[in-house]
């Protein structure tokens, strides 16, 4: 089991590598606009909301601007947003402030943490719906999830979305869940249920825990 760390025992992420200087601006910048205009943001929700109860606890894992945590939280669950950047996080205190958020690494995350700030500290449901899992350091994608899972109430479910032209994949997320004894539940090729195929660009895989 991991100890507590600090970020600053922890590997850089591939999202620290590759979104620096402009990228970054135009992506929390993209968002803006898109909160701004009203877009409609909550997609992943509107499916994450279905698979648990009213007033379930749901931890959104990399929640970068906050837009999933605060789409849950607004239909009546318990929700805590977490993730390792805090320009990210700034904005969606900026953009959601009645929701709850939380700077970690999710390699960092445990109960002591999650209480810490008042947040639930066992979770219905683990949510890392923006290509979290292929940002994560590269090699820690399975202590990520072990992580996770062990925030997991029993017969919890982690949802993971992300895109399919990354080195980590579909093959090593299903080898790394069965490592853990997650069990795939359900795999479709968008957030809107479109069914899976093995050459499609994105994937959103449900993972049940024991």
């Amino acid at each position: 089991m991991l100890g507590r760390m600090s970020t600053a025992d922890l590997p850089p992420t591939r999202w620290e590598g590759e979104s620096v200087g402009e990228q970054w601006t135009s992506y929390r910048e993209r968002f803006a606009e898109l909160v701004a205009s009203g877009a409609d943001l909550d997609g992943e929700a509107r499916l994450l909301d279905a698979m648990v109860p009213r007033g379930a606890a749901v931890l959104d894992g990399g929640c970068g601007t906050g837009r999933v945590t605060d789409a849950l939280r607004r239909r009546g669950h318990h929700v805590v947003g977490v993730d390792r950047d805090e320009g990210l996080l700034a904005a969606a205190r900026e953009w959601y402030p009645e929701s709850r958020y939380l700077v970690s690494d999710l390699l960092a995350l445990d109960i002591g943490t999650l209480a810490a700030v008042g947040a639930p500290t066992a979770f219905d449901l683990v949510a890392l719906p923006g290509n979290v899992l292929v940002y994560v350091a590269p090699g820690t994608e399975r202590a990520v999830l072990g992580v996770l899972a062990g925030l997991l109430r029993p017969g919890g479910r982690v949802v993971a979305g992300f895109a399919t032209d990354r080195s980590y994949g579909v093959a090593g997320l299903d080898a790394d869940a069965a490592a853990l004894g997650l069990a795939v539940e359900h795999r479709w090729s968008t957030w809107d249920l479109e069914p899976w195929r093995v050459d499609a660009d994105w994937c959103v895989t449900v993972l049940r825990g024991e």
